[in-house]
């Protein structure tokens, strides 16, 4: 009687054959496991049933690049320090007439959108437009809210992919895709005008932004390498955040 009555109670609290699998694949796609690290910062591969993005926790440094009025010859005129785009011999971060490092930053002329301004990249950019001297090429800073990553975070994710972004200070989320690439020396937590200014971050690229309590969602294989609208940018992230399981999951992978 006693074995009948244990094996009742057994059968009555364990899962089906049928449900195991499913129990363990829920289990595995739920497991944090460190993805790869960046000076100080830790990359977690949090996902869930519904998504697998990786997730890390750091500062945000306010980045210009794309804006049209980024950076001037008048280095006081700019949005951002001209040492931020680079220098004579090497600009990283500015077209030039040659199209190389080494070539000389290009200005823009009376059409386009901020007259006497260097024209400013991004790594991401429209293919479509083949002129490297229009500054509509690259991703607007100050409008796009866009995510930084260091050449390791770009083995994981790509230019164009979407992404989450949450001031944990605040409680502000705000959808951004991923744009720009940031030198190998650079610690990770790096955001656009835009995205400071949605997450309620001090958005002045020469003062401002904030050195902790940000955390980054960021979901590989989700964009198609190309600039997106603001409207979709922030739709689409939101519905990624949404079924990964969001604030709930996001502050689980953080523990």
């Amino acid at each position: 009687m006693k074995f009948v009555l244990a094996l009742l109670v057994f059968t009555s609290v364990a899962p089906s054959v049928s449900q195991t699998p499913k129990l363990l694949i829920q289990s595995q796609l739920s497991r944090k496991v460190k993805l790869f690290r960046h000076h100080s910062t830790i990359a977690w591969s949090c996902g869930s049933s519904a998504a697998e993005p990786f997730v890390f926790e750091a500062g945000l440094a306010v980045d210009a690049d794309g804006a049209f009025r980024a950076y001037h010859p008048n280095n006081r005129l700019g949005l951002d320090s001209i040492e931020h785009a680079g220098h004579p011999g090497n600009w990283w971060a500015v077209a030039t007439d040659t199209g190389d490092p080494n070539g000389r930053p290009v200005v823009q002329g009376k059409k386009d959108p901020a007259p006497g301004y260097y024209v400013s990249m991004t790594s991401l950019f429209d293919a479509a437009n083949p002129n490297e001297r229009d500054p509509h090429r690259f991703v607007d800073a100050a409008k796009i809210p866009y995510v930084v990553l260091p050449p390791v975070g770009l083995k994981h994710a790509k230019l164009g992919d979407f992404a989450t972004v949450v001031n944990l200070q605040n409680d502000e989320v705000a959808g951004a895709i991923v744009a720009d690439e940031s030198a190998p020396e650079l610690k990770m937590g790096e955001g656009s005008i835009a995205l400071a200014d949605a997450l309620g971050i001090d958005s002045n690229p020469r003062s401002g932004g904030i050195e902790h309590g940000v955390a980054y969602v960021i979901y590989p294989g989700s964009g198609n390498g190309k600039p997106r609208e603001l409207d979709e940018i922030v739709s689409t992230s939101r519905r990624y955040f949404q079924v990964w399981g969001g604030l709930q999951k996001l502050n689980s992978c953080l523990r």
